[in-house]
C-alpha cells in the first residue's frame, strides 16, 4: 500500500527531532563535560602517588580527596541531567509524532489490516520511544569519545595509546559482528512474537468457538509449537548476546592486564612515573566502557533502527493529517455517484458503478442474495472501507471534504457484526464519550426501545459488557449497538441485518425505531434478509453480484420482483 523509499534528507522523523535541538545541544554538552570529569579519578590517583606519597602530607590528600569528590558529585549530577532530558527528548518525539502515527494506524488498520498488525506504526513509534529514553543513547554518544581517551593515553605515552587503540579496534570489530549476526536473528524473533501472540488472542477471543467445535487441543498444540519457536530463537539470541558479551568483557579485563603490563614497562625503563600504571588502567577501562555498553544495549538500538527506518518510510510516503472546514450538518440528502468498492487490499471489486440517490425521511431496504455486494456498499458509504472510485456526497459534499470525526457525528452504523468497546453500557451508547450527557444516552436507549432492557441488567446502564461484549447475548448486543447508532440523532443511519439476533419482540422495537427517525427526517439504510423489516421502508434497492438490478418505492419494486420471480425464480436475485 505505502512506497518505502525513503528522503533521507528531510524526513518528519528529523523534522520532529530537529524541534528538540536546543535539547539535543545540551545533551552533547552534558555528555562533554561527563567524559572530561572522568579524568578526575586517573589524575587524582597519578598525584596520590606522585606527589602525596612522596611527600607524605596529609593536607594535600584532603584537599585532593575534596576534590575530587566534588568532581565525582558533577559527574552523577550530570549523568542524571542527561538521562532526565533524553527522557524529555523521548516524550516530546512521541507527543508531536503521535496524533499522526495514529491516524495512519487507523487508516492501515481499514485499508491494508494484515500490514498494520504486522508492522504497526505505533508500536514502531513506542520502540523508538522507548530506546531514547533508556540508557542506549548515552552509551552511542560517548562512544566518539573513545578518541579523547585515547589521545590522553597517547601523552601519558604514545605506548600506552597505541596498546588502547588496538584494543578499542578489536573491540569496535566484536560490536560490528554482533549487528552483523544479531540483526537477522531479532527480525525473526520479532516475527515469532506477532505470530504468537496472534495465536494467543485468537484463543482468547473465540475460547467459546473453540471448546464448543472440540478445537481446544488443536489450537492449543499451534499455540505450543510456536510459543517453542520462539522460546528457542529466544534463547539462541540470548546465548549468542551472552556469548558476544562475555567475550567483550573478556577482552576489556584483558586489555587492562595488558596496559598495566605496558605501563609497568615503561616504569622499569625509566620512561614514565608510577602512577602513569594505575592512571593509564582507569582512562583505558573508560575508554573502552562505551564500547562494552553498547554492545549491551545493541538488540534495542537494532530494534529502534528497524522502527526508525519503518516509520521514515511511512511518514514520508503518506499524507499528512488533512484539515478540512466544519461543514454544516447534512439535512437534505445521500447521493452516491458511480461507486466501485471491495474489501480493502483486494483489486477486484464487490460493488461496481452503484449510482443512486435519497432524500431526508427516506428509509431504504437493501436487498438481494448472499454475496451480492449488499454489506460492500453499506461499509463504503459509512466510510469503513475506502471506495476505489466515485464519491459519496451529503448534501452535495463529497465525502473526502469531510474530517472522519465531524461526519461520523452525523452517521449512525450497525455493523452484522456488533462490536463493544469495554466499558458500561452507557459508555457503548455514548460512542466512548465520557463527556455524555445521561439525557442523551436514555434517550438514544429510547428512540432504539431497548431502555427497559437495560434497566433489567444488573447496574442499568452501568452494567459493564466485558471485552467484546461477552456478557451480552448476541440480540442484547444487536440492540445496544442499534441504541450507540441512534445515538445522537443522525441523518443517516446505516443498520446492517439489523434484525439477524432479535426475537419478535426486538424486531417490533426496531421497526418502531426506524419509523420515529424517518418521521424527524433522517435517512435510513436497511440491509434485510428478513422480510418483517422491510415493513418500515419506504424503498428497495435490489442488488445482483454488485450492481443494482432494481431499484424504487417499496411496493413497486416486490411487485416487480414477484413478476420476475412467477416468470423465472431461479433468476431472481433476492430472498426479501
Amino acid at each position: 500500500m505505502l512506497s518505502h523509499k525513503v528522503d533521507l534528507e528531510h524526513t518528519p522523523l528529523k523534522r520532529a527531532l530537529g524541534g528538540a535541538k536546543r535539547a539535543i545541544l545540551g545533551i552533547a554538552a552534558l555528555s562533554a563535560c561527563i567524559n572530561v570529569l572522568v579524568l578526575g579519578g586517573s589524575i587524582y590517583m597519578m598525584l596520590v602517588y606522585d606527589r602525596v606519597l612522596p611527600s607524605q602530607s596529609i593536607a594535600t590528600l584532603a584537599g585532593l580527596l575534596v576534590l575530587v569528590l566534588a568532581v565525582y558529585a558533577f559527574q552523577a549530577g550530570f549523568e542524571i541531567l542527561r538521562a532526565n532530558m533524553l527522557g524529555d527528548v523521548a516524550a516530546d518525539l512521541s507527543a508531536s509524532l503521535r496524533p499522526r502515527v495514529s491516524y495512519l494506524e487507523h487508516r492501515m488498520s481499514i485499508e491494508a489490516p494484515n500490514e498494520a498488525a504486522a508492522n504497526s506504526p505505533l508500536r514502531d513509534l513506542e520502540q523508538i520511544q522507548s530506546f531514547i529514553a533508556g540508557p542506549g543513547p548515552a552509551a552511542l554518544i560517548d562512544l566518539p569519545w573513545i578518541v579523547f581517551f585515547l589521545l590522553i593515553l597517547s601523552v601519558l605515552h604514545i605506548w600506552l595509546g597505541v596498546t588502547a587503540l588496538v584494543g578499542a579496534l578489536v573491540l569496535v570489530a566484536m560490536t560490528w559482528m554482533t549487528d552483523k549476526i544479531n540483526r537477522n536473528a531479532v527480525r525473526r524473533l520479532t516475527g515469532l512474537a506477532l505470530r504468537r501472540n496472534r495465536v494467543q488472542e485468537m484463543q482468547r477471543t473465540h475460547a467459546e468457538v473453540i471448546a464448543a467445535l472440540g478445537m481446544r487441543d488443536r489450537l492449543i498444540g499451534a499455540a505450543y509449537q510456536t510459543a517453542l519457536e520462539f522460546s528457542s530463537s529466544q534463547r539462541e539470541l540470548n546465548e549468542l548476546n551472552t556469548r558476544f558479551a562475555v567475550i567483550t568483557r573478556t577482552l576489556r579485563m584483558v586489555l587492562q592486564s595488558v596496559i598495566l603490563t605496558v605501563g609497568a614497562l615503561l616504569v622499569l625503563a625509566g620512561a614514565a612515573t608510577g602512577g602513569v600504571i594505575f592512571a593509564s588502567a582507569i582512562l583505558s577501562g573508560r575508554a573502552l566502557a562505551p564500547v562494552d555498553q553498547a554492545i549491551g544495549q545493541w538488540r534495542g538500538f537494532v530494534g529502534a533502527r528497524d522502527s526508525w527506518a519503518r516509520l521514515n518510510a511511512l511518514l514520508v510516503n503518506a499524507p499528512e493529517v488533512p484539515e478540512r472546514i466544519t461543514l454544516p450538518a447534512p439535512t437534505k440528502e445521500l447521493r452516491v455517484e458511480a461507486l466501485t468498492s471491495g474489501p480493502p487490499g483486494i483489486e477486484r471489486p464487490t460493488v461496481e458503478d452503484i449510482t443512486f440517490n435519497v432524500r431526508a425521511g427516506t428509509v431504504l431496504g437493501i436487498i438481494g442474495a448472499s454475496a451480492a455486494g449488499k454489506s460492500s456498499l453499506v461499509r463504503t458509504i459509512v466510510g469503513a472501507w475506502p471506495a476505489k472510485e466515485g464519491k459519496i456526497r451529503f448534501d452535495g459534499a463529497a465525502s473526502d471534504q469531510w474530517d472522519s470525526d465531524d461526519l461520523g457525528q452525523h452517521v449512525g452504523y450497525l455493523p452484522q457484526s456488533v462490536e463493544m468497546f469495554g466499558g458500561t453500557v452507557a459508555f457503548n451508547i455514548a460512542r466512548c464519550d465520557p463527556n455524555a450527557s445521561s439525557e442523551d444516552i436514555i434517550a438514544a436507549a429510547e428512540i432504539a426501545g431497548v431502555h427497559d432492557l437495560i434497566l433489567a441488567l444488573p447496574g442499568g446502564y452501568q452494567f459493564e459488557v466485558g471485552e467484546g461484549g461477552r456478557n451480552l447475548s448476541a440480540g442484547q448486543r444487536q440492540r445496544i449497538g442499534l441504541a450507540r447508532a441512534m445515538f445522537g440523532n443522525p441523518f443517516l443511519i446505516v443498520l446492517d441485518e439489523p434484525n439477524s439476533n432479535l426475537d419478535a419482540m426486538g424486531e417490533l422495537a426496531l421497526i418502531n425505531s426506524i419509523r420515529r427517525q424517518q418521521q424527524r427526517g433522517a435517512i435510513v439504510l436497511v440491509v434485510a434478509h428478513r422480510r418483517h423489516v422491510l415493513e418500515a421502508t419506504t424503498d428497495l434497492m435490489v442488488l445482483d453480484a454488485g450492481k443494482i438490478r432494481d431499484f424504487g418505492p417499496r411496493d413497486q419494486v416486490l411487485q416487480r420482483l414477484a413478476t420476475a420471480n412467477t416468470a423465472a425464480p431461479s433468476k431472481v436475485p433476492t430472498n426479501a
